[in-house]
């Protein structure tokens, strides 16, 4: 079965000088590398910055907007733009191309999450390159990805897909900025990301002036994607032909190994897609019997509820340290469970005064986050 490659790249790598003005040259060797992987029989979908960029060009910005109205309004400008050049870039080489705009929100329901799969699956079958950005004309900030890194990893893992490769302006990670430190020790293979701390490995928060993430969201992109079992690649955006190359092997730029097998699809959703609403917090043996055993959760293992939710609603699962373990779709609302906490199944009824779920969530429903 052919290879699907999830290919995230910049606003940083695509433009250039303090204005921001698009690099030419860097998207036309782009372009040209992706379809050369794509008739070698790859399933290749872009995940192109680069909206807010071009359209603070095309408009006159000197600075990338801080205000969300007029960030939409100038994405809304750059977007057609950037896509009315790949168009015509991809069009000379004779490859099809798709444009496809997502919020947070198209991940976290399971029904948009499902049509968004269906759809990206039907373009790569007809040999189309989709390009992906997140719709920030219509994203508001609390359904928002933050930054294409993030999107672009729940992409590779909706997809399961093979590899994820972020495109930067930095040709892989460092020990400390480089940019601040020329003697910084690179690093070329990270088995698991909880090394990087004994590495002594010092992230930016911030990126370009003109972009939006920096090295932690790349770390935290290659997490989301280890974890579901694609291994993931940062290196240099201004360098696109190393890509056939990082496909046949090379150890070009910093390779993060996957830390799992694929999961199946919808576990996937539940670990990464959902949106939680509030968090349950358990105790050690809930814990084991979750993270050890694939039991579900039950009502006696759970010690406080925080948020008001109603049931069916997505969920935040942590231990009594605070640390993430879970996410999931509860049974019960937020009310229900602050009567039920701690208590066996069988004395729900009588708790309750009805009749309810023996477990707070099913192990179906039930994604676990991999703490590497």
């Amino acid at each position: 079965m052919s290879q699907t490659i999830v290919v995230k790249i910049g606003t940083s790598s695509l433009t250039q000088g303090a204005n921001g003005t698009l690099n030419l040259a860097t998207l036309a060797a782009l372009v040209e590398t992706l379809v050369g992987l794509r008739r070698q029989g790859y399933r290749v979908v872009l995940v192109s910055s680069g909206a807010v960029g071009v359209g603070c060009q095309r408009l006159g910005l000197t600075e990338r907007p801080q205000n969300l109205a007029t960030r939409q309004a100038v994405a809304a400008v750059g977007q057609g733009r950037l896509m009315r050049l790949y168009d015509d870039l991809f069009s000379v080489l004779g490859q099809p191309i798709a444009q496809v705009l997502l919020t947070r929100e198209d991940l976290s329901q399971r029904h948009r999450y499902i049509n968004v799969l269906n759809t990206l699956t039907e373009l790569l079958n007809l040999g189309i390159i989709p390009i992906v950005n997140e719709n920030d004309t219509v994203a508001v900030e609390e359904l928002r990805f933050g930054d294409n890194d993030t999107l672009s990893a729940l992409l590779a893992s909706l997809l399961g897909a093979q590899w994820l490769i972020l495109l930067t302006d930095v040709d892989r990670l460092y020990a400390r900025d480089p940019r601040q430190d020329p003697s910084a020790p690179p690093i070329t293979l990270v088995n698991r990301i909880a090394d990087l701390a004994e590495l002594g490995v010092q992230v930016s928060q911030a990126g370009s002036g003109w972009g939006t993430g920096g090295m932690v969201t790349k770390i935290t992109a290659a997490r989301i994607a280890t974890a579901a079992g694609v291994r993931t690649v940062i290196t240099e955006g201004r360098q696109p032909h190393h890509l056939p190359k990082i496909l046949a092997g090379e150890l070009i730029g910093t390779h993060f190994l996957p830390q799992a097998p694929p999961a199946r699809a919808r576990k996937r959703w539940l670990a990464h897609g959902l949106v939680p609403v509030g968090r349950l917090v358990i105790d050690a043996g809930a814990v084991r019997a979750i993270c050890k055993q694939g039991r579900s959760l039950l009502a006696a293992g759970v010690v406080a509820v925080e948020g008001d939710f109603p049931a069916q609603s997505a969920v935040q699962v942590v231990d009594e340290t605070g640390q993430e373990i879970a996410r999931g779709l509860v049974n019960y609302s937020s009310e229900e469970l602050r009567q039920i906490l701690g208590c066996h199944s069988d004395m729900i009824p009588e708790r309750l005064g009805y009749a309810g779920p023996d477990t707070v969530i099913h192990r179906d429903n039930l994604g676990l986050i991999e703490h590497q």
